[in-house]
């Protein structure tokens, strides 16, 4: 039996910015119907060569093939119509148009072509079958930024599914995703597949990698390590490829004994998002928040540290109230929030990382009302260095770190702040397995100083191996509260989808 030729086939490619070597001779190749997962460190080159793949990037040699014939795009727009729809990490919606408009957005549906009016009705009504098939509840008519990170993920499969593509790449697509979320994607992915249709998927999720793939690429340093059938990838050998070193993927909570109450909160709610919400969190603990998309676990963290302004409640730090609805008076009290969305609520992307690290505690920099930029370079270098932040320098614009670095960034910011509670949403979020190591670490090793953690997750074995006490989130209520040692998946699950919320839930 021959094999079939590849949808996709890459072949030495080599892409350089200035003082990095991205990718180095890479090959690729890819079987219609096949899912393909690339995995690697952040900066191992991943999302680089998919993004030449997609047209945004020009690689500078190499060659690419689709179905067998060379191509060379320049511009996505090419890549797209010949076939190729990606998925980025990063979201990439048009913020102020609603999931229809973006769906269709480049390709806008009009009643007769030339004349430049949009058929609306046909617009929303394809979007909401391609919600659908994604088995998506996304409302129309609802401007994206509205909406939390999880959905705006869905309607980005929505749209690259609904093009019809011959290749889908799919880049940390479950980032955001709960575990039920996650099982609809698969389904979407084997649909896919069963329709003759390539996927790539990039992931650092591993248990995802060896569950959904057929074949997989690891890289490591911008260049090729090894291609693995699913029968010949486990967990543990894929994570030496990827590092080069023994590292565990398992989170592992240092028990230690907690002290006193750190942060309090009493009543915290928002009409129609958050119902009186109440917990506390003591020094040297760590506090999980479980829940599925839309629960308001995101919320609740946001309320806690004034992101949003509660309509009832306070929040106590030290015993000391902190005036509601202020992210300034919550900083100087000693909360940290590390948001849920990066880029859009944490990160100055076109400032130097030096100046994004020092945001939060430029008080104890100005000197006769200017900053000292000697201490401050002091001050970014140290964490940096702590944090193993990968760039070329501090002054390079955070913006042009990846996802991962940008993270840890974040967390150098909210350490230099000298933070005493720590609200961590989705820490882990697109981050590659060396780097989570380090992040659990980090949460130990806070804790062990004397600091007390929240830390909401969707990947549920983070929450159960890092979580002294995990609360349960269902539309905008604590539902229950259990402590680790009683807590398990199902039990977990359980209760975040419980149809009604009372008694039932009230405990664990």
């Amino acid at each position: 039996m021959s094999t079939p030729t590849p949808a996709v086939r890459m072949a030495k490619v080599t892409k350089r910015f200035p003082g990095v070597v991205a990718l180095n001779e890479v090959d690729l190749d890819v079987l219609p119907g096949e899912v393909h997962v690339l995995v690697g460190e952040n900066g191992a080159g991943k999302s680089t060569l998919m993004r030449i793949l997609a047209g945004a990037e020009t690689p500078d040699s190499g060659s690419l093939e689709l179905g067998g014939h060379p191509v060379r795009f320049r511009s996505p727009h090419e890549a797209l119509q010949a076939g190729i729809s990606m998925i980025y990490q990063e979201l990439n919606l048009a913020p102020h148009l609603p999931a229809e408009a973006n769906i269709f957005l480049g390709r806008e549906v009009q009643r007769v072509p030339g004349i430049g009016w949009l058929d609306s009705r046909t617009m929303r009504e394809r979007s909401r079958q391609a919600l659908e098939s994604v088995r998506a509840d996304v409302p129309l008519g609802v401007p994206v930024q509205q909406l939390g990170i999880a959905q705006q993920q869905l309607i980005e499969i929505a749209r690259a599914v609904s093009f019809g593509a011959s290749v889908v790449i799919m880049d940390e697509p479950t980032a955001a995703l709960a575990e039920a979320e996650i099982e609809t994607l698969f389904h979407v992915v084997r649909t896919l597949q069963a329709s003759g249709t390539a996927v790539i998927y990039i992931s650092h999720r591993l248990e995802e990698v060896v569950e959904i793939g057929d074949r997989i690429t690891v890289l490591r340093d911008g260049a090729n390590v090894a291609t693995l059938s699913r029968a010949e990838a486990d967990i543990p050998r894929l994570i030496r490829l990827m590092v080069g070193r023994e590292v565990s993927d398992a989170p592992l909570r240092e028990p230690m004994a907690p002290g006193a109450e750190l942060l309090r909160v009493d009543g915290v709610t928002r009409r129609g998002v958050l119902a009186p919400c109440s917990f506390s969190v003591r020094a040297g603990e760590v506090v999980g928040v479980a829940g599925l998309v839309g629960s308001g676990r995101t919320e609740l963290v946001r309320a806690v540290f004034g992101a949003d302004s509660p309509d009832a409640g306070t929040v106590s730090v030290g015993g000391q109230v902190v005036p509601p609805g202020s992210p300034a008076a919550s900083v100087a009290a000693g909360l940290a929030l590390l948001p849920e969305d990066r880029k859009a609520d944490g990160l100055a992307l076109n400032l130097s990382v030096r100046a994004n690290v020092s945001l939060a505690c430029l008080a104890q920099l100005i000197r006769l009302g200017l900053i000292d930029r000697r201490r401050e370079a002091s001050l970014a270098g140290e964490q940096i260095t702590s944090l193993n932040i990968r760039l070329r320098d501090a002054a390079q614009p955070a913006g042009s770190l990846s996802g991962g670095n940008q993270q840890k960034v974040l967390l150098a910011r909210w350490l230099a702040s000298r933070a005493r509670v720590f609200l961590f949403d989705e820490p882990t979020r697109g981050i590659d397995v060396g780097a989570k190591f380090e992040i659990y670490a980090l949460i130990n090793r806070l804790t062990r100083e004397g600091a007390a953690i929240v830390m909401v997750s969707s990947y549920l074995p983070e929450l159960l191996g890092m979580s002294d006490r995990i609360l349960v989130m269902r539309r905008g209520a604590i539902v229950a509260e259990m402590p680790r040692c009683e807590a398990t998946q199902e039990r977990i699950m359980h209760f975040a989808a419980l149809q009604n919320i009372g008694a039932e839930g009230a405990s664990a």
